[in-house]
């Protein structure tokens, strides 16, 4: 029985667990190339159950599990759809890549194209961290135009608007991973390169004037977390019917 309530109890963990993972994809639910988080759990420790008192020798049952573990939160990098702003500046990809951006702690990747043009006429994100071109960071300064190609080019006009006489400044340098799971959140929409991370030329391509959308569905998180919030119910009433057979087994059967 207090194997019962261990097992069911980290039945109760793990759906916790989860239960924010879902939350805070569907607070992301709006956020710029949010990509969504998954919780992956697996068994905990399973036992090989035997029948041992039929006679000579012993027969194998079957396995019986001891409760279940988060594994990991793994990230899904599937695209989300794109939505057409008009803002030369704002900038998606379309296909596997990432925008590498300079911060502090040295080089970060994102997905969030909602760029802006800070002080000195630096190329940045939202949170003020320079995008990198193939020449560092990008600067735009005096640009009166700024238009972007699918591969990345970036020109400006610094005399006109009317697109006559655009110059190339720099490039961006998109980047892509053959493991994109050897991403690490950061929060801020960035991600971290881990140990193990291998960069490779990236396929995608820049779409002008367009966001990429979070590639969180609402409606199915929502019914993810219904459905956990069920499992954690009855995880919860696995434990209180546990207790109670404890109860009698200490206070009815053993004043027989």
């Amino acid at each position: 029985m207090i194997r019962g309530i261990y097992t069911a109890a980290s039945g109760m963990v793990a759906e916790s667990d989860a239960s924010d993972v879902v939350a805070n994809n569907l607070a992301n639910v709006s956020t710029v190339g949010y990509k969504k988080d998954i919780s992956v759990t697996r068994d905990f420790q399973s036992m090989l159950i035997q029948r041992i008192n039929d006679g000579p020798g012993t027969s194998a049952i079957g396995t019986m599990g001891t409760g279940v573990v988060v594994d990991e939160t793994a990230t899904d990098q599937s695209a989300g759809g794109l939505r057409s702003t008009g803002n030369p500046l704002d900038l998606a990809l379309s296909g596997k890549g990432f925008f590498p951006v300079e911060t502090p702690s040295g080089t970060r990747y994102t997905r969030d194209g909602s760029f802006s043009l800070d002080g000195q006429g630096y190329l940045v994100t939202q949170e003020g961290y320079r995008v990198l071109g193939t020449n560092g960071p990008i600067s735009l300064a005096g640009a009166k135009k700024i238009s972007v190609a699918q591969d990345g080019r970036i020109m400006i006009n610094t005399v006109s608007a009317d697109g006559t006489g655009d110059t190339p400044v720099d490039t961006l340098k998109i980047t892509d991973f053959t493991d994109e799971g050897q991403l690490v959140k950061e929060g801020a929409n960035l991600f971290r390169a881990g140990p193990n991370a291998t960069e490779q030329k990236a396929t995608a391509t820049v779409q002008e004037g367009m966001l990429e959308q979070s590639n969180v569905n609402a409606v199915m998180e929502m019914v993810q977390m219904i459905s956990g919030y069920r499992a954690y119910q009855i995880n919860a009433k696995m434990v209180q019917a546990h207790d109670e057979l404890l109860n009698k087994a200490v206070n009815d059967v053993a004043n027989v």
